[in-house]
C-alpha cells in the first residue's frame, strides 16, 4: 500500500495525517508537535520534519510508499507556497515575507509537496466529508474562525485558487460595518493592515485587538476586565457559553460578519453550502447552534437560494486541516 502525508501547519501547533492510495485515512486522532513559526522558517521546517516522521509511525506506515505531501498553511500565500510580502497573521516576522515554505519542505522531506492555504485545505474536507459521491456537482463556501479568518471556495468539488493562488482569502474581504458596530465603537483593524474586513472582527485576533477593548469600556466591571487582554479574549468564549452579555455582543457581531460575507459570496458563487469553523461551533452545543443560527439569520439571500442553501459545520475542524491537505495530495498525483 502506497500513502500520502497530510501536515497542517498552524500558529502554535503543526498536526498531520496518512491517507492511503485507496482514500482511507490510517489514523484517527491528532498527531501533533509545536509548530515553532515563531522562532522562523528553520526551526519551523524542523518542526514538519519532525512531524512527518511522528505520524508514519503512528499511522503504523514507517515501511509505505509515501508518494507525495499535501502541506498548508495560514495565507495569504501564493498558489506556489511563497508566503505573501506582507507577511500574515500567524507568519508575522519579516524572515518569513516572500519565503517558499512549500520548496522548503520539498527539500527537507525529498518528496513532492503539493500546497493549498490551511483555509481551502479545511474547506475541501468539509466539502468532501459532506458531499462524498457528489462532491463534484456541488460548491461551497468555508469560514473558519480561528486566530485569524481562513477561507475556502469550493467550485464543483474542486477548490477555486486563483491567479496567484489568494483566492478565497475570505478573512480580507471588506465588509459592511453599519449597523455591525454600535454608536462610537471604533473601525476594527487587521494585523493584514486592513481596516474593516472580516477577519478584524470574526477571529481570535479580532476579540482581541478590537472587540474585547470596546467593550470591556461599556462593561467596566465585568470580570474579564482585570485579565490581561490576550488571556481574557481566549476566555470570552467560555463566558458566552454560560449567558455572559457582554460576550454575546461580542459573538452576535461575529455571526453578523460572518453573514455579511456570506451574503457577498452568494452574490458571486450562489453555492450549495455555507460552512463555519473554528472554536465557536465545537463549543457546546447550545451556542454552536445559536452562533450557526445568527450566521444564518445575517447572511441575506434570495427566496431561491434560501431553498436550496445548506448552513453546517466544518466537522473534525482539528483534523481537517491536515486531513485536506492530505486529498489535495491524492488528488493530485491521481491518474
Amino acid at each position: 500500500m502506497t500513502v500520502v502525508v497530510g501536515i497542517d501547519v498552524g500558529g502554535t501547533k503543526t498536526n498531520a495525517t496518512v491517507l492511503s492510495d485507496a482514500g482511507t485515512f490510517l489514523i484517527d486522532r491528532m498527531v501533533e508537535v509545536p509548530s515553532r513559526v515563531t522562532d522562523g522558517p528553520a526551526a519551523a521546517i524542523e518542526a514538519i520534519a519532525a512531524v512527518f516522521s511522528a505520524v508514519l509511525h503512528e499511522a503504523s506506515a514507517v515501511g509505505r510508499t509515501v508518494l507525495a505531501v499535501g502541506l498548508d498553511t495560514p495565507g495569504p500565500a501564493t498558489a506556489g507556497g511563497v508566503i505573501s510580502r506582507r507577511g500574515s497573521t500567524n507568519f508575522a516576522q519579516e524572515e518569513w515575507w516572500g519565503f517558499d515554505v512549500r520548496a522548503a519542505v520539498e527539500a527537507a522531506l525529498g518528496l513532492p509537496v503539493i500546497y493549498n492555504n490551511d483555509g481551502n485545505a479545511a474547506a475541501l474536507y468539509a466539502h468532501q466529508r459532506h458531499y462524498g459521491a457528489l462532491s463534484a456537482h456541488r460548491s461551497s463556501v468555508s469560514a473558519i474562525v480561528g486566530t485569524g479568518l481562513g477561507g475556502g471556495v469550493v467550485e464543483m468539488g474542486a477548490v477555486v485558487r486563483g491567479a496567484s493562488g489568494m483566492a478565497g482569502e475570505l478573512g480580507h474581504v471588506h465588509i459592511p460595518m453599519y449597523g455591525l458596530l454600535v454608536e462610537d465603537q471604533p473601525l476594527p483593524h487587521c494585523n493584514c493592515g486592513f481596516d474593516g474586513d472580516l477577519e478584524s472582527v470574526a477571529s481570535l485576533s479580532g476579540i482581541q485587538n478590537n472587540l474585547l477593548p470596546f467593550w470591556l469600556s461599556q462593561y467596566p466591571s465585568h470580570p474579564l476586565a482585570s485579565h490581561p487582554i490576550a488571556a481574557a479574549a481566549k476566555e470570552v468564549r467560555s463566558y458566552a457559553q454560560r449567558g455572559d452579555e457582554m460576550s454575546l455582543k461580542i459573538f452576535e457581531q461575529q455571526a453578523m460578519a460572518i453573514g455579511r460575507m456570506f451574503t457577498i459570496a452568494a452574490n458571486f458563487t450562489d453555492p450549495d453550502g455555507y460552512f463555519v469553523g473554528g472554536g465557536v461551533v465545537e463549543a457546546e452545543p447550545h451556542f454552536r447552534d445559536w452562533f450557526l443560527d445568527a450566521v444564518k439569520q445575517h447572511t441575506a439571500l434570495r427566496v431561491e437560494q434560501r431553498d436550496v442553501a445548506e448552513f453546517l459545520v466544518v466537522s473534525d475542524l482539528d483534523m481537517a486541516g491536515a486531513r485536506g491537505s492530505a486529498m489535495a495530495a491524492l488528488n493530485a498525483i491521481r491518474p
